[in-house]
């Protein structure tokens, strides 16, 4: 058994176990990748401040997000084909998730549905919406999401329109994954995801196939996405998706003060600064970067929370630091998940976790709630000086 000590480790080993265009469907981003890339980059430039002779017997990273206990402010983020990076891959990680006492997300686009991760699991996780044209299956699926106990519902703002992927073009990624010359020598090479997927009857999207008009099979699913993502939606609609689901919702792909503002109008519990791990638009700043302006618009309007980027425990605290009050992780889980299954979710969350709580300690903080700007070096025009 490898000795994992960071994420970085798990990244290696999924590279390794996971056919390659699913591993880059999860490590990429749109057109140059610039913003991919920054999100990480960027939080390199946040220096943590050291204290020292301060007590720091019994500390913990117990919080809350929008109400609900958390083990530390740490969710999974919801990530689209995660039954394709590890069989029955959402099952597996929400169940990691709760053991750890974090939320678990899942994606509109998961591999397996609603039902089976409820079916699998004993406490409520949170559901990401796309919103769709058909109106007859948006409603179905909040429907089926309250009927399967669901917490939160997390509305994705930022994919009106889907952005350009270089690498799943060209890898022509599709689940389950088209039998081509190419895809079989891949394939060939990781025989035990073969194996395992082999064993599973969650292969296709499940949220979807059967469930919206005139999609029973894979290709039909390709051809109805790609014309259902609503390019016309805009505030009046998402005021109606929170009337529908009645519960906590969260708003996440905030990258602007003006649509935090409009987000915390419309009465959410919290809104995600996102720009959808710089999948979307590229060429925009980075998460980071943009943080501190989203906190001082909305003030205690609403919750703020994180996304893109974070790879560490330290990300998470220099969110923290700059006013997040919960943070998501994408990538650094599905390393694990990709690498050793629901064993490697728990360990991507042991890392985080870990890393989290010595460099709280080491920055002289006992608790969650005492972490702040103070805890921070933030270089000048950090969020830049734009004309």
């Amino acid at each position: 058994m490898p000795v994992i000590t960071c994420i970085d480790d798990l990244k290696r080993l999924h590279k390794r176990r996971t056919p390659t265009m699913f591993y880059d469907y999860c490590e990429s981003g749109s057109w140059s990748e610039q913003t991919f890339r920054e999100n990480t980059s960027d939080f390199d430039k946040i220096r943590l401040r050291p204290r020292v002779a301060v007590d720091m017997d019994g500390r913990s990273t117990a919080t809350k997000m929008i109400g609900q206990d958390v083990a530390m402010p740490v969710a999974l983020a919801p990530v689209g084909l995660t039954g394709m990076q590890r069989a029955d891959g959402e099952i597996k990680a929400a169940k990691a998730a709760e053991k750890f006492g974090v939320p678990f997300t899942l994606s509109t686009m998961s591999i397996c549905s609603i039902e089976e991760v409820a079916k699998h699991t004993r406490k409520p996780f949170w559901f990401q919406l796309y919103v769709m044209r058909d109106q007859d299956f948006l409603r179905n699926v909040i429907q089926r999401a309250k009927d399967a106990g669901v917490s939160a519902l997390v509305l994705t703002l930022d994919l009106q329109i889907l952005g350009q992927r270089h690498k799943d073009l060209k890898n022509g990624l599709s689940a389950p994954p088209k039998l081509t010359p190419r895809v079989i020598a891949d394939l060939m090479t990781r025989w035990r995801w073969g194996l395992e997927m082999l064993g599973t009857k969650n292969r296709g999207f499940g949220n979807i196939v059967g469930h919206a008009k005139g999609v029973e099979d894979p290709t039909s699913l390709f051809t109805w996405t790609a014309e259902q993502f609503d390019p016309r939606l805009d505030w009046s609609k998402i005021e109606a998706i929170k009337n529908m689901w009645g519960g906590p919702l969260i708003l996440k792909g905030v990258m602007e003060p003006q649509d935090a503002e409009m987000a915390a109008k419309v009465g959410c519990d919290a809104i995600v600064v996102s720009n959808h791990g710089g999948r979307q638009l590229d060429g925009a700043l980075s998460s980071i970067r943009v943080l501190e302006r989203i906190v001082d618009a909305v003030g205690d309007k609403t919750e703020v929370h994180f996304d893109s980027g974070i790879r560490s425990g330290q990300d998470v605290l220099k969110a923290l630091a700059l006013g997040a009050k919960g943070t998501y992780i994408g990538r650094a889980y599905i390393h694990g998940l990709g690498a050793m299954g629901e064993e490697g979710v728990t360990r991507a969350l042991q890392v985080i976790h870990n890393e989290m709580d010595i460099s709280m300690a080491l920055c002289g903080r006992k608790s969650v709630e005492q972490v702040d700007r103070d805890m921070v070096l933030v270089p000048q025009d950090f969020a830049g000086r734009w004309a």
